[in-house]
């Protein structure tokens, strides 16, 4: 499973469908541009807080998944803590997958 998600999210930033980085994927959120967020599950409590409150106000699905490292090298980058999936189908996609766990 967890092969999966991060291949889509490979697709998904393939695509130019992916936004990473805290100043990046929050610039999403207030945008209305993110459909889903992705959080590391090692990322730090501040930020595992501000974006679960961010995204929250702005009714964005989060989701903790996998490791910095994980989530880095997923999508063709180094460690990255957070990453805003800027797709509907995308987002569709991996939040199934994500349920399945």
């Amino acid at each position: 499973m967890k092969d999966k998600i991060l291949n889509m999210l490979g697709l998904a930033e393939k695509a130019g469908k992916v936004v990473s980085g805290e100043f990046m994927t929050e610039k999403a959120v207030g945008s209305g541009k993110a459909t889903s967020v992705i959080l590391a599950a090692d990322a730090s409590e501040n930020t595992r807080h501000k974006f679960t409150e961010k995204c929250s106000f702005y009714k964005v699905p989060v989701y903790v998944y996998s490791t910095k490292n994980d989530l880095g090298h997923a999508i063709g980058r180094e460690e990255r803590s957070c990453m805003a999936v800027c797709d509907r189908g995308f987002s569709d996609a991996i939040g199934k997958l994500l349920g399945k766990l």
